[in-house]
Formats: C-alpha cells, sequence, structure tokens
C-alpha cells in the first residue's frame, strides 16, 4: 500500500497524463473533423476504410495473446495456464495487459464501424482513431510495469478517441432520426 503522499503524487502523474492524451484527442479530432473531404466515400469504401485501419487495432490484440502465450511456454510456473496456477508477476502483467488491449479492442472496432456507416466523411477519421489507439497500446503496453502513473497516457490516448467516436457516432445518429 503506498503511503498517502505518494498516493497522490501517483493520482497527479495519472491525471496529467490523462490530460494531455484528451488534448490530443481532442486536436486530432478536430483536426480530422475539420479537414474532411466534401466529397465523401460510398458506405462500402468507407467499410473497407474501416477494415484497413482495424487490421491495426486486431494487430495489437494478437501480439497481446501471442505475448502471453511465449511467456507461459517459458515458464515452468506458468505453462498450465492462468485457471491451474498463480501466475508469474510477468505473466499476470502480460494477461493484465492482454485483458485491457481486448476490452479497448471490443470498445473501439464497433465504434469505428458505427462511425463509417453514420458519418459519411469518417474516413480520415476512422484512421486517425486506430493510429490514435496503437500508439496507445504501444505505450500502455511498455509502461504497464512501472505503474499507473507510466500506463495512463497510453490507456487514455487508447481509451479517448473512442469515447470521442461513441459520441460523434451518436450524435450524428440522433441527428439522422430528426
Amino acid at each position: 500500500m503506498l503511503p498517502l503522499n505518494n498516493f497522490q503524487r501517483e493520482q497527479r502523474g495519472v491525471a496529467i497524463r490523462m490530460v494531455a492524451a484528451l488534448c490530443i484527442t481532442v486536436v486530432v479530432v478536430a483536426a480530422c473533423l475539420e479537414l474532411t473531404d466534401p466529397t465523401p466515400l460510398p458506405l462500402a469504401d468507407r467499410l473497407i476504410v474501416v477494415g484497413r485501419a482495424d487490421l491495426l487495432v486486431l494487430v495489437w490484440l494478437a501480439a497481446t495473446i501471442g505475448n502471453v502465450a511465449r511467456l507461459r511456454f517459458f515458464s515452468a510456473n506458468d505453462i498450465a495456464g492462468s485457471a491451474s496456477t498463480i501466475g508469474t508477476d510477468r505473466v499476470s502483467r502480460a494477461d493484465a495487459v492482454l485483458q485491457n488491449t481486448l476490452e479497448q479492442v471490443v470498445l473501439a472496432v464497433p465504434i469505428h464501424v458505427a462511425l463509417a456507416v453514420l458519418v459519411q466523411s469518417s474516413s480520415a477519421l476512422i484512421i486517425a482513431l486506430a493510429l490514435l489507439f496503437a500508439i496507445g497500446r504501444f505505450l500502455f503496453w511498455i509502461g504497464y510495469a512501472n505503474g499507473a502513473r507510466s500506463r495512463a497516457f497510453g490507456f487514455a490516448l487508447t481509451f479517448y478517441p473512442s469515447v470521442a467516436g461513441l459520441v460523434i457516432a451518436m450524435t450524428t445518429a440522433a441527428r439522422l432520426s430528426l
């Protein structure tokens, strides 16, 4: 357990990094919305953009699955799997990164599809969201072992773009139903 001063310092560090990721998200999303092509792609082409962009998202899921498998294979304590043993710290951390990545993928991919379906000029935005996802996952993964402060920016740079996409998709859907 962290002493109160260390806990507060950790919270401040997390908050600063999350605000920084939020600012980057706002700037990137605003730029994508402002700089959209006046002639939007047809829906089929936008869905192809989603398919291509989300390959980058899925690479991160595959990488985290592969990392857990690799760590378990080379560990006598972990090769039986998490249901059979209490994992080593390395495998437990890798499992946590995998679990969070899975959660982020489950959120991001349907949002990207919703944006393609609902927002005619969404291609640049979808590509940007997928790139932010990839950068965020990389930073989350490399920072995970060093604590909340070290992984906060990567987490937020993965999460906030998905939330921004969700808000845009929901706003567009509400306008379309009026």
